[in-house]
């Protein structure tokens, strides 16, 4: 057979596996973890394909980095199986620069952390198989009803497939959403952290793969996904078999208005608490398609439901003129950088707003790229807030000039907490890729091909200019709802399908189409409240109606 490798020709033996051919690369194949063929993810233990155009997978692409990822989960709880076998775990969500789980059955504790860790050195020395079975998906039911996987069981009767693809290590038996690495030498660096009610399983260094990310503590952060997890427990939806059960059974509109009550109640609670810090800049930053204007314009009104009178201030004004920013090395212009605005004008404005003067703020503009010559008045009351929203708002940077006693920093996320089963989650930036997708699309007119070639830059901008300082807010607030999935996928599903094997995107449509496959579709949008944060993505907001 004759086929290609990152650019290498080579020829082969029929039937010979991807992992036996990266021997002819000139690196020998060094870091590699899967193969992509044509958008499609292939295990390296998966038959060669003649005529094929591959490229490795590693710790440097996403795809790469989830195969890692898997496969250190099966990985630990085939370590834990044997440090502790009447423990159970439950994979969470991500926490910095690993996952959290949670241990059932067993306390939580350095001890068993650091137990668990060794074992599974131990098993990477010994360099066993993940070995790959294909069963029937009646098999599989079997399996699960013998290890007690009920959820499993449930989310299987809403995805009708003959066979499902389950990984074994040293006798433990899982099923995941996609491959996996061939052998437990090549799972990459990790550790295990003792956390809460559970652990943190680190993964490679992003810089340095050969070694682990190291643990950084996001007591703030947890709480918030401590709190979704209140919800989930209040809404009786906690993965996707409730909420397909609840599709099914008339309870989806009852779960659609209590989540929106939810919200709202949380909202004038962060609202309370702005006033009486006695703060008067609210500043909301958090990373894309969270919801970040929507949530604005709700502050704005809780705000006037205690009596104040707040401002927005809109930074998009305060951008440099476009030809004396920075440059990046390929000569493009980096806009989330914070040296993009004007951050002395932004400050001398706010202390001059702060003290009861109306300011002449600049407009921009963005068809031109520079400021324009008119201006508009700005003022505000005295003793009333001023609320900005943009992505530096929890950055002093950006208002280096304000006491800090008179910003109150909000950060905002889509933290889903909806796991399709207890080893496999629905991931956050998964569930903001989607609401950015059907919105750009919606509204913009842009392809999802187009959303998903941007999205590793701006998951970049954000590890750079938000992440970092989501610690430093006074309040967090969780935009992501346990109910909307079901319509989101309304409008996700038919465009995501129709992307073709050949896009260099299909393999990021075709994972967020199979996470969907597992979730029912609603027709119950009529019930989506017009100033839900949802409807800045899927439209009809009272706050954007001149928009649409």
């Amino acid at each position: 057979m004759f086929l290609k490798i990152n650019g290498i020709e080579m020829q082969c033996a029929e039937g010979a596996n991807w992992d036996s051919l990266l021997v002819n690369l000139p690196d020998k194949g060094a870091g590699a973890v899967g193969i992509s063929v044509r958008g499609r993810t292939h295990s390296l233990t998966e038959p060669a394909e003649e005529y094929a155009f591959a490229r490795t997978l590693t710790v440097a692409d996403e795809e790469g980095r989830r195969i890692l990822e898997r496969s250190r989960q099966l990985l630990f709880l085939t370590a834990l199986k044997k440090v502790a076998p009447e423990a159970k775990a439950r994979f969470e969500h991500s926490f910095g620069e690993g996952l959290y789980i949670k241990l059932i059955n067993v306390p939580a504790s350095e001890k068993l952390a650091a137990a668990v860790e060794n074992e599974m050195k131990a098993l990477t020395e010994k360099n066993l198989p993940l070995r790959r079975y294909e069963v029937t998906t009646e098999e599989a039911r079997r399996t699960f009803a013998e290890t007690g996987d009920e959820d499993r069981l449930r989310l299987l009767s809403y995805r009708q497939v003959p066979y499902l693809t389950l990984y074994e290590i040293d006798g433990v038996r899982d099923y995941y959403y996609g491959k996996m690495v061939p052998d437990t030498g090549r799972v990459g660096a990790f550790a295990v952290v003792a956390y809460r009610d559970g652990a943190v399983l680190l993964g490679p260094d992003w810089e340095h793969p050969d070694r682990p990310a190291k643990f950084t503590d996001h007591p703030k952060l947890f709480n918030i996904y401590a709190e979704m997890a209140d919800w989930n427990n209040i809404l009786n939806c906690t993965n996707a078999p409730d909420l397909n059960a609840l599709i099914d059974n008339g309870g989806y509109r009852e779960l659609i208005r209590t989540s929106e009550a939810l919200q709202e109640k949380k909202i004038q609670a962060i609202a309370d608490r702005f006033h009486a810090s006695g703060a008067r800049v609210l500043l909301i930053a958090g990373p894309s398609s969270s919801g970040k204007t929507t949530f604005a314009n709700r502050m704005m009104i809780a705000l006037r439901v205690l009596g104040l009178r707040p401002v927005k201030m809109s930074l998009d004004d305060y951008y440099l003129n476009r030809d004396t920013l920075p440059r990046e090395a390929d000569g493009s212009i980096d806009l989330e950088r914070i040296d993009t605005l004007d951050t002395p004008l932004i400050s001398e404005h706010l202390n001059r707003l702060l003290k009861g003067e109306t300011v002449d703020a600049p407009t921009f503009d963005f068809k031109t790229g520079e400021r324009m010559a008119v201006t508009h008045p700005v003022s505000v009351e005295p003793g009333h807030p001023i609320v900005i929203e943009g992505i530096h708002g929890l950055n002093d940077a950006l208002t280096a000039g304000v006491p800090r006693e008179m910003k109150f920093k909000v950060y905002i996320s889509a933290l889903t907490m909806l796991n399709l089963d207890d080893h496999n989650r629905i991931r956050t930036t998964d569930a903001r890729l989607l609401r950015r997708i059907v919105r750009d699309y919606k509204f913009r007119g842009t392809l999802p091909e187009e959303t998903m070639a941007m999205w590793d830059s701006v998951r970049n901008g954000e590890k750079k200019y938000i992440f970092p300082f989501q610690e430093e807010a006074d309040a967090m607030f969780n935009s992501s709802m346990t109910y909307e999935l079901p319509i989101m996928k309304k409008y996700a599903y038919p465009i995501l399908s129709a992307v073709q094997p050949d896009s260099p995107h299909f393999t990021m449509a075709r994972r967020l189409v199979k996470a969907l496959n597992y979730i029912r579709t609603a027709d119950a949008e009529d019930e989506v409240p017009i100033n839900s944060l949802l409807r800045e993505f899927i439209g009809g907001c009272c706050f954007y109606r001149d928009e649409e």
